[in-house]
């Protein structure tokens, strides 16, 4: 089973930030925040395609076989 088929924690981090109150953040903290979280999003978005195209690779491997 991979990690990604097992429910997530509820301590999880991810989860955690989504249930932050914005309310006592100012614009600037605001601005900060999402500047940080679009270069996750950015660093995520690239290792899903190095995975896959790592599987891509692996799969024509096997088809060569």
């Amino acid at each position: 089973m991979d990690d990604d088929d097992l429910p997530r924690r509820r301590d999880d981090a991810l989860a955690a930030l989504t249930r932050q109150s914005l309310d006592p953040l100012s614009v600037a903290e605001l601005d900060e925040r999402i500047a940080v979280l679009e270069a996750e999003i950015a660093r995520v978005k690239a290792h899903k395609a190095a995975a896959g195209g790592f599987k891509a690779n692996a799969e024509a491997l096997f088809r060569k076989g």
